[in-house]
């Protein structure tokens, strides 16, 4: 039987891998470039730790050209949402947002992301 974790480790390592020799990058000036210490991306790289959630949240925050479904899944997909694009056409204030409410549906809350990677969630 395969081992799935495995198997997911490999090709994980293998995409980050791909980031580095196309950002033309040692693993230690990436670590430097997104934030963390170099063991940690050693740690991955050997499959002796799997990435965290904050791990690749700051690699596809310093890389914006690698798509998060690529990162994770190894996959391509034209359903990948780029935050600050989709953002910038938001109104602004919040107070200006005019919502149409059907009895059904109700928005459970809404989160704006900003550029310098904050994020304000308005619960209903």
């Amino acid at each position: 039987m395969i081992n799935f974790t495995f198997v997911y480790m490999e090709k994980f390592t293998n995409r980050l891998l791909k980031i580095l020799e196309s950002k033309n990058l040692s693993a230690s000036q990436f670590a430097e470039k997104i934030g963390v210490q170099r063991s940690s991306v050693s740690h991955v790289l050997s499959g002796r730790n799997k990435p965290s959630l904050d791990f690749i949240i700051k690699i596809i925050t310093v890389f914006s050209d690698i798509s998060l479904d690529w990162l994770i899944k190894g996959v391509k997909s034209d359903k990948t949402i780029n935050i600050q694009k989709e953002t910038s056409i938001l109104p602004s204030p919040i107070e200006n947002v005019s919502i149409n409410e059907s009895t059904e549906n109700k928005i459970k809350e809404i989160v704006f992301f900003y550029k310098d990677n904050s994020f304000k969630i308005f619960k209903n």
